[in-house]
């Protein structure tokens, strides 16, 4: 195969122009008839010369795709296939029969055909078959007639394309269109090495990379599946796709394919987000992308780029799709919907502009001593460079992202510093300041964002925006609470939050309960999610107890805190006492018991082990006795919540009216476990040696 040259922005394999474009090939609504006609306006105007029709939720495409289309719906095909060509866009018309066809039923090949004739006659004359996301066992029929499923699919791919005239531009979707798909390799995969051995060199095939969403494709892996097939793939790229994931968005550049790759491949489709609008970016940048080498020079790229790709830089093709992107975030007159007047500018601004006329006799002019109007602040290129950033790749946070994660990950794991003078304070007040100014600058960018005048953008990034803008919330909150600043936040500390202030509906208490989830953030430094057991204590368990009793009992420096006057709860560690009958957990998790909670319903014999003095009245309204210990890896708060609910819950059983706890101030993190429980309050009991508190709650 002879490697394409370029002309006019154009890559040629010998007369046949390097396919570049958008497929629409994703699940969910499709794009409108207006859309796909902004569509080609725009890869007219930055190069790109295709687009696939393939919308997984067009019934015609793939579920009825036996049903001719109505006269409606040609009218609107014929429309949209001439708009192409107006825009020298080739329309690719994909139909997907793989999810019941009978491949050895000549009344099926029949109305495959009948259904492309129809398509041809509204004038297109590029086409596809794709047989992805189907199964992959054929029916009895078949299995008489062809000796696999790839020979299937490949007699009948091979007579429609006959059957069209073999035209120029035809594209074939295999079942295994990526290579972890492929067993047990690329190489060796018989249902592969029979596609390419045996579909028609004039076929094209599409494929997505390594994988289903490819991180990177690298120029290897193309030689590999090249050499297979017969023939350079067309990639059908996922990286901005978003369909499999509806709290995500992908603003970021076309990344992670070197244009090494460009004279190996017959073409590159990018399937994007299902979202119309916000795939300025993706689009725009694979523009660049495929132009990377047109001048036949290569081009500068600053040192921070980690591809090092002398012809392309993903950071300066982002900031160029990110500029042009801002004139149509403040353009009132492109199609696609509803527009808002461009906002009032701030008063003594350069570019404030003569108070209109024609404003009304109705309209309002505060006085001097009321609130002045409202007025939005112009959208800018840093808030489109936050955003690209806040929802980047899949595989990847934009930069200020990643440094929101850290930051937050530092300020938590060292909220020691925050309210005792220790060396790392003024450090922790710094850096809790800068994040505060990110979290600000999300929230400013937001406010900007809604008062664009292209409604049309605003409303497709609405619902993403809105959930980012309330998880920095949550975060700033707990931040300024973490410092002393505010009280702790509701949302933070409450058992009945409101419900913005937990994410992620049904589907995320699934994804939380599995013991994978968090394996895969992207952001690797905190722990990830552990799965943890709890479950009756048994005397076997008495010297972990008390192993985990005094590791919790020492200080910094592993210095054991001889001094400190003990508490009631300590001989229930210790083993001294044994807990009462059904009031014993311990907590496990991987790598062993990581805690417990023990109890007594009559805490009295306790209290007089060490002559602890304690009122009747005391013992009338807290009769029990609660102890809970949990070594600092376990960071996740609610494992000890669930023993201390399910310890009071026995103790309740027994007739108990109250329990209580002995905590010594120096404890900050049992003290601040107790707090946000909510349930246990300090109480009076006199005679406390200096360092200690006793908290209780009724049952």
């Amino acid at each position: 195969m002879s490697k394409p040259g370029s002309a006019k922005g154009q890559h040629q394999s010998g007369t046949r122009r390097f396919i570049s474009g958008v497929v629409e090939g994703f699940y969910g609504r499709p794009w409108t008839m207006e859309q796909r006609t902004e569509l080609f306006k725009r890869e007219q105007k930055w190069g790109l010369n295709t687009y696939l029709y393939a919308p997984k939720d067009d019934y015609k495409h793939r579920m009825y795709w036996r049903d001719l289309y109505s006269a409606e719906e040609a009218e609107q095909l014929m429309a949209l296939i001439s708009a192409a060509k107006q825009h020298d866009v080739t329309f690719i018309y994909a139909i997907s029969p793989g999810l019941d066809i009978t491949f050895s039923n000549p009344k099926e090949v029949a109305a495959l055909k009948r259904k492309l004739d129809q398509v041809r006659e509204f004038g297109c004359t590029s086409f596809s078959l794709l047989f992805d996301d189907i199964e992959t066992e054929m029916c009895p029929a078949d299995k008489k007639t062809f000796s696999s499923f790839a020979h299937a699919q490949v007699a009948i791919t091979n007579e429609v394309y006959r059957h069209l005239g073999e035209p120029e531009t035809f594209l074939f979707c295999p079942t295994d269109y990526c290579a972890a798909f492929c067993s047990p390799s690329v190489s060796r995969s018989s249902y592969l090495n029979t596609v390419g051995e045996k579909l028609l060199p004039g076929i094209d095939i599409l494929w997505t990379g390594p994988k289903v969403v490819s991180h990177k494709i690298s120029v290897e892996s193309i030689d590999e599946v090249s050499s297979v097939l017969k023939r350079a793939p067309v990639i059908w790229d996922n990286i901005h796709a978003n369909d499999y994931d509806p709290q995500r968005l992908f603003l970021g550049p076309y990344k992670d394919r070197p244009t090494e790759l460009i004279p190996k491949l017959r073409g590159v489709l990018t399937n994007p987000n299902c979202e119309f609008y916000p795939n300025f970016v993706a689009i725009h940048t694979l523009s660049t992308w495929c132009k990377a080498t047109a001048d036949g020079g290569p081009r500068d790229v600053e040192m921070g780029d980690e591809e090092q790709d002398p012809c392309y830089s993903p950071q300066k093709a982002l900031i160029l799709a990110l500029t042009d992107w801002l004139q149509e975030f403040l353009s009132t007159d492109q199609t696609g919907g509803s527009r808002r007047p461009p906002a009032r500018l701030k008063k003594g601004s350069p570019d404030e502009e003569p108070m209109q006329t024609d404003m009304g006799e109705g309209s309002y002019v505060p006085g001097p001593e009321e609130n002045p109007l409202y007025t939005a602040e112009p959208l800018t290129l840093d808030d489109l460079k936050l955003l690209s950033n806040l929802f980047y790749l899949p595989y990847e946070y934009g930069p200020t992202a990643r440094t929101m994660l850290q930051e937050l990950d530092w300020l938590k794991n060292h909220s020691c510093a925050a309210t005792a003078e220790t060396d790392k304070s003024a450090e922790w007040r710094s850096r809790a300041q800068h994040f505060d100014d990110m979290c600000d600058a999300v929230v400013q960018m937001f406010n900007r964002l809604s008062n664009a005048p292209n409604r049309s953008i605003l409303y497709d990034l609405y619902n993403y925006i809105c959930d980012i803008k309330s998880g920095i919330g949550l975060a700033r909150a707990y931040v300024k609470t973490l410092g002393g600043q505010d009280r702790p936040s509701a949302q933070l500390m409450n058992d009945d939050p409101e419900p913005w202030g937990f994410r992620g509906g049904l589907s995320g208490e699934f994804q939380r309960m599995l013991p994978c989830h968090g394996n895969r953030d992207l952001f690797r430094h905190p722990p990830m999610t552990a799965v943890y057991c709890i479950r009756p204590y048994c005397p076997e368990d008495k010297l972990e107890v008390q192993r985990i009793f005094r590791e919790m009992q020492r200080g910094e420096g592993n210095t054991p805190l001889m001094t400190q006057p003990p508490l009631i709860c300590d001989s229930l560690s210790t083993g001294e006492i044994s807990p009462s009958p059904q009031c014993a957990l311990v907590l496990e998790d991987d790598t062993g018991m990581c805690g417990y909670a023990l109890g007594l319903v009559d805490a009295k014999p306790a209290a007089a082990k060490i002559e602890r003095v304690i009122s009747d009245s005391v013992f009338e309204e807290f009769p029990s006795l609660v102890t809970i210990q949990v070594l600092p890896r376990v960071t996740d708060p609610s494992p000890a919540k669930r023993m201390i609910g399910w310890l009071s819950s026995s103790i309740r059983s027994s007739g108990s009216r109250g329990v209580f706890c002995e905590l010594r101030q120096s404890d900050r993190r049992m003290l601040d476990f107790h707090s946000k429980l909510g349930s246990f309050k300090t109480i009076n009991v006199a005679g406390l040696p200096k360092d200690v508190l006793a908290l209780g709650t009724s049952l």
